[in-house]
């Protein structure tokens, strides 16, 4: 409990107000609406823009950006991989020819990128603080049939930089029920990832914690490291791609009879994809594999998936789903532990 204490503050932390830009961002409309304010970011085609006299941050449809002005510092990321960092302009072009973006990195390097090639933009604040983006799920049943009650939480917070990020998640889950005992799963997973000298392709170090009460594992710590590779399009989706080696220890609990403590050698594969609707719906999925190496055959799976439709502003709701499975598990324990969830969501920082 006091663990996740610390946890839950240190995620509200990061999610308090940050220290205010200036309003001086510019924003035309192809239909010719004008705004003054505050660039928030791009993601999944969604212009984030916040105004003085608008009390929540907006978005609105990237495709439908006529020009754009910026001095403040943002890291660009295009469709082939590349990363930029610097301030932004779109000039006006004629009706009918391909709107484009300027990134001015220095005075003397600027680089054109096509308006529908920019995948995303975030904020490139020199203060530290600045540069962290999540989000904080929760979700809530009870039953009073059964007494039955279900409780979720999770998180995913993002540091970005201009050729590295550093990413940790945290899903936790509760189900009580009279006459039963209660079932937790709490899941931690941390990530270091650079890119690599070719565009969409990176390397990363992951580590991942498990603890399932239905699986008896009183904890499972993963770590590996590997090359990955990112599919990109602004529009529709975002898949990334890892494979590499880890090493696994899994201490079961000590009334688990045959279990003990276990540590593998193992290939890992991850992935996260991301599917969205511009302004309404998000589908994120992640997922870890371990084919054991000192055990040929033996497979374990991690699995976290969350849709979300947006309600407004930072505000959504979730549908969430996870799951671990062990096709080859110790004698008398379950294979597998899965389970729902649904309650609000709430992002916080550049998305």
């Amino acid at each position: 409990m006091k663990t996740k204490t610390l946890s839950f503050a240190f995620f509200l932390f990061f999610s308090l107000p940050v220290i205010a830009r200036e309003n001086t961002d510019v924003i035309v409309m192809k239909n010719g609406d004008r705004m003054t304010g505050q660039i928030k970011g791009l993601y999944n085609g969604a212009l984030y823009v916040s105004l003085p006299y608008v009390i929540q941050t907006f978005s609105v449809d990237w495709t439908k950006v006529a020009r754009l002005e910026s001095t403040q510092l943002f890291i660009v990321t295009a469709a082939d991989g590349s990363v930029y960092e610097g301030t932004l302009k779109v000039p006006e072009t004629e009706k009918g020819r391909p709107v484009r973006i300027e990134v001015l990195e220095t005075p003397q390097k600027q680089v054109t990128i096509d308006q529908d090639k920019v995948v995303t933009m975030a904020w490139a604040s020199n203060e530290f603080r600045d540069r962290f983006n999540g989000a904080l799920n929760t979700g809530i049943i009870y039953t009073k049939g059964n007494e039955n009650v279900q409780l979720a939480l999770g998180s995913q917070v993002e540091y970005l930089q201009e050729r590295w990020s550093a990413s940790s998640t945290w899903n936790s889950s509760l189900s009580n029920s009279s006459g039963a005992p209660t079932a937790t799963r709490n899941e931690f997973g941390f990530a270091f990832s650079h890119l690599l000298p070719w565009n969409n392709y990176y390397y990363s170090a992951l580590s991942d914690f498990l603890q399932s009460s239905v699986q008896g594992i009183q904890l499972q710590s993963s770590v590996g490291a590997g090359i990955g590779h990112y599919w990109t399009n602004p529009n529709r989706a975002r898949l990334s791609l890892l494979g590499g080696i880890a090493w696994q220890n899994t201490r079961y609990n000590q009334n688990t009879v045959g279990a003990g403590t276990q540590n593998f050698a193992a290939g890992i594969v991850a992935t996260d994809l991301q599917l969205f609707k511009f302004n309404k719906t998000t589908l994120d999925v992640t997922g870890l594999l371990f084919p054991m190496l000192n055990e040929p055959g033996r497979i374990k799976f991690n699995m976290n998936a969350t849709y979300y439709i947006k309600i407004t502003g930072n505000l959504s709701w979730n549908f969430s789903f996870y799951g671990n499975w062990d096709n080859r598990p110790p004698p008398h324990l379950p294979g597998s532990d899965y389970g729902t969830s649904s309650g609000l969501s709430w992002t916080f920082g550049m998305k």
